[in-house]
């Protein structure tokens, strides 16, 4: 197992956005604070996508003011599906911008009313433009795993689009399990293949807990190079324009895992435990994290 593994907290983006109860910005504030000094490296703060469509995310803004204003280690990230969102994630002085295409029409035409071709397209042209100015950017294939619309979607597809990105000097890819039908084989063959066109790509690999087969798709695409891991706290989350909603992979559980095996035991899971418990008591559910629910291994 590599030690050089990073990773993305989305919980306040992907994990919220499709809460119904909106979450007033200064407890959002509070639950991001618990987790400032956790050790993880980046902290996705939310999307600069449309207001009315996803109102959980309207204050993304607000929070990077607040936490812009000061030096903290962690990286701070948003995610942005056109121009008017980037040139917002720009301004607001996102550390990481990440930009997504769905391999999916359904999911692509649902989320951001382009068809596939179309949005890589405008992604490329975006995420270009954005690197000649320095910007540090992440590119997405949505859906690249299956859709709850449309079933099976071609990994030759999916190369396509990766393949797409790395001509255009795009390496810093992400494979998103948006409707969380990703295996473990498909997971190594897909990252095992975009890592075979360019060595250099950094990869990034976002599941959902659909099936139950998140973690063991983190470990596959791990084992096929990948080193970022977006992952939610209490194991929350779900795209609003998905078929089916379902959590993503409990950022407790991962790393609870990982520290087994003495990887990344710098990252405070205590920090996680009391988030997820003070957001559990808010939303009045139970959170989609095993390790929260039942303790940790203490050997």
């Amino acid at each position: 197992m590599s030690k050089n593994i990073k990773i993305h907290e989305v919980g306040f983006r992907d994990g919220l956005q499709n809460e119904k109860v909106v979450i007033p910005t200064e407890l959002k504030i509070r639950w991001i604070e618990r987790i400032l000094n956790s050790n993880v490296d980046i902290i996705q703060l939310g999307s600069f996508v449309n207001k009315e469509k996803v109102p959980q995310m309207a204050d993304t803004d607000i929070l990077f003011k607040h936490f812009k204003s000061n030096d903290y280690k962690v990286l701070f990230s948003a995610l942005a599906l056109n121009e008017k969102g980037a040139d917002m994630a720009v301004e607001s002085g996102a550390d990481v911008i990440c930009l997504g295409a769905s391999a999916s029409n359904t999911h692509s035409l649902k989320n951001t009313g382009m068809n596939t071709s179309d949005a890589v397209s405008r992604i490329i042209n975006i995420a270009r433009m954005l690197t000649n100015e320095g910007k540090k950017v992440q590119v997405s294939v949505q859906s690249a795993f299956g859709c709850g619309f449309e079933g099976s979607i071609s990994e030759e597809h999916v190369l396509n689009i990766a393949k797409k990105y790395i001509e255009n000097g795009l390496i810093n890819i992400s494979l998103a399990d948006t409707a969380g039908h990703a295996y473990p084989e498909q997971v190594t063959r897909l990252f095992s293949a975009i890592k075979s066109f360019d060595e250099n790509t950094v990869l990034t690999s976002h599941f959902h807990n659909t099936y139950g087969l998140g973690i063991a798709n983190c470990y596959a695409a791990m084992n096929a190079g990948a080193e970022y891991f977006e992952t939610a706290f209490g194991g929350l989350g779900g795209c609003p324009f998905t078929k089916v909603a379902a959590g993503n992979v409990s950022t407790e559980d991962f790393v609870h895992s990982l520290n087994r095996n003495n990887v990344r035991k710098d990252i405070k899971l205590e920090s996680f435990f009391e988030l997820s418990k003070e957001c559990s008591d808010f939303l009045e559910k139970t959170m989609q994290s095993y390790v929260l629910n039942v303790g940790q291994i203490s050997y």
